[in-house]
């Protein structure tokens, strides 16, 4: 058993993320000492430790609660979990897919401001005015 600082040093997450956790429900609620102060477990040790490396691993909060709901009753089939993993690498390769759009969109005005500009003043370069021009395929509306 532990307080919250000592569980916080073995796990790397901070203080306020723990209560956070605590809070919401991901985490079981700590047992309580006489004098109020929360007392943690190797349960709650392993848990934010399976929270933290799937954080690390970008599933969302919803995911990982389902995750642990799941590892909580043996009885759940591997299958359940492997829905929820494959849920969120769709969405991976769709950021990966997005995030490669931009590569190229960024690959060019830097190209195109190499080639034609580069060593001339901010107000006739290319790149800063292609930044103020929309994009093809990008989102319209307001931020």
């Amino acid at each position: 058993m532990a307080g919250i600082g000592a569980l916080s040093k073995s796990t790397g997450c901070h203080i306020e993320t723990i209560r956070y956790y605590e809070k919401i429900g991901l985490l079981p609620p700590a047992h309580r000492s006489a004098g109020k102060h929360r007392i943690y477990t190797d349960i709650h040790r392993s848990h934010l430790i399976f929270i933290r490396q799937n954080r690390e691993l970008g599933f969302p909060l919803e995911d990982i609660r389902e995750l642990i709901t799941l590892a909580a009753d043996t009885s759940n089939l591997c299958g359940d979990a492997l829905a929820v993993v494959k849920k969120h690498l769709a969405a991976i390769e769709v950021k990966v897919a997005n995030l490669q759009g931009i590569r190229a969109q960024l690959l060019a005005m830097s190209g195109t401001c190499e080639s034609t500009c580069l060593g001339s003043t901010v107000s006739t370069c290319n790149l800063v005015e292609g930044l103020f021009e929309p994009v093809a395929g990008a989102r319209t509306g307001c931020c």
